[in-house]
């Protein structure tokens, strides 16, 4: 009997990313092994990271470029797909470079597919028709239509899972006034206040933080950031100032940016026009869903209308608000909005519904990444981040969060008191549910347990 394609050369592939505790290292870190499951056709690996500032995924492309395409290679095998394309913009000459010599000398069954330098280049949905030509339905995921999507550094975090090494470190990108922009290597439950020494500290004064990238990364104060840690997810952390364009917009309430909504948005449709998620031809209108939204009460009941409904189908990429709109108003949060109470009213837009024809300006609306990091008021620090050193560290303490991802948290397994070493199971993720492993990042102690736990050197 021939064995499964998932334990081919020895090894279960699949097995592996579920005991290593992957997620995907951006956005919201849905669970690797879960995603990796149905008829996948075509393996995609996102290497476009197209939020502007943020270099880590370009760090790993360059630098270990071999156990990229090696992992990508052994996941296609296990999951039967027929096609393996790594998807970056043309730009990115020396990444291009060092993955086209890997595969080369591994003889690897992977495509490179070069994009134009745009944002959100790396938006799922945008990035299957990029590859593809097919538009995932209003709704979908790359599945429905035989796509699976999984970010380099993933794949990277897989290389190692097949050697036997779970996740316990994570590359960012620290940037914006800290004194050496850098990509950084620190373990799992890292201070943010640790990273920033790292990349040589940030001026007096106060400041901003962002986790993530400048458009859709999660808005911090400064105590909040100094309190913060580093999680799976965590892509980047980016410090700006006080009176920076991202910190001004975070500073207008719900109800001053509603009562802006209603009273000054023009209708002039810009925010629609260069929606990537509209272009493709998914029923998404943020102006007609700013225009019914000024003439609803606040509390008037936002699930009863198709319009405002639509706003599940917006992906939050922010080009509606700080790269169309020419009254600086915020179609992104009032989408937001709307999406969390659509949530909370579990209402779901039908799969499918509404789907129209691309537009036939897509190409020429897609946005410029260079032009939405002027737009966003961080085009200074645009290119002092490079991606030929590296700065590690590890702290004497770490705390571990247990939501680190999509779905349930994982079960803790330690009790105070308790010595553990870098890499052994603290938390697992429970039977039949959808979550993750978690690991202990560094040797030591188990000071404390709850909704974190925190680990500490001895000595």
């Amino acid at each position: 009997m021939s064995r499964p394609a998932s334990e081919k050369n020895g090894v279960d592939v699949i097995s592996a990313i579920q005991r290593a505790g992957i997620v995907g290292c951006g956005g919201a870190g849905f669970p690797t092994h879960a995603k990796l499951k149905g008829d996948i056709h075509h393996l995609i690996l996102n290497g476009a990271e197209c939020e502007p500032l943020l270099r880590t995924d370009r760090y790993l492309m360059i630098h270990h470029a071999a156990q990229i395409v090696s992992a990508a290679t052994a996941v296609k095998q296990a999951v039967g797909a027929r096609q393996c394309t790594i998807a970056l913009k043309g730009s990115y000459q020396e990444e291009i470079s060092s993955l086209e010599q890997a595969i080369r000398e591994q003889g690897a069954p992977i495509l490179i597919h070069k994009m134009k330098s745009f944002y959100p280049a790396g938006d799922e949905q945008v990035i299957v028709a990029e590859v593809t030509q097919q538009v995932i339905p209003p709704a979908g995921i790359p599945l429905d239509v035989g796509c699976v999507v999984s970010n380099v550094g993933t794949m990277y975090n897989i290389a190692l899972a097949l050697e036997g090494k779970n996740v316990t470190h994570k590359y960012l990108t620290v940037s914006g006034m800290v004194k050496k922009p850098t990509v950084i290597c620190v373990p799992l439950g890292t201070s943010f206040a640790q990273c920033l020494e790292l990349a040589g500290g940030i001026p007096e004064g106060d400041w901003m933080a962002i986790a993530g990238g400048p458009m859709m990364g999660r808005r911090l104060t400064r105590d909040q950031a100094l309190e913060a840690s580093v999680i799976k997810t965590t892509s980047g952390i980016l410090i700006l100032p006080i009176d920076s364009l991202p910190a001004r917009k975070e500073q207008i309430t719900l109800l001053h940016m509603y009562q802006r909504a209603r009273s000054s948005c023009i209708q002039c449709r810009r925010c629609t026009d260069l929606c990537p998620r509209h272009l493709l031809g998914h029923p998404l209108e943020p102006h007609r869903i700013m225009r019914q939204m000024a003439t609803l009460e606040l509390d008037g009941n936002t699930t009863d209308s198709r319009i405002l409904k639509s706003a599940a189908l917006c992906c939050e990429c922010g080009i509606c608000e700080t790269f169309a709109c020419p009254m600086q108003l915020q179609p992104r949060r009032v989408n937001a909005m709307l999406k969390q109470e659509l949530a909370r009213e579990k209402v779901r837009w039908n799969k499918g519904e509404g789907q129209q024809e691309p537009s036939l300006w897509r190409e020429g609306r897609k946005a410029p990444t260079k032009r939405v990091a002027a737009r966003a008021g961080v085009l200074e620090y645009y290119d002092r981040c490079g991606t030929a050193g590296l700065m590690q560290e590890t702290p004497d303490q770490v705390t571990l969060p247990l939501r680190q991802h999509i779905g349930a948290p994982p079960t803790v397994l330690v009790t105070v008191g308790e010595q553990v070493s870098a890499g052994q199971l603290i938390a697992a993720a429970p039977e039949g549910a959808l979550s993750a492993n978690l690991h202990a990042s560094i040797d030591g102690v188990v000071v404390s347990v709850g909704d974190a736990i925190v680990i500490r050197k001895e000595g």
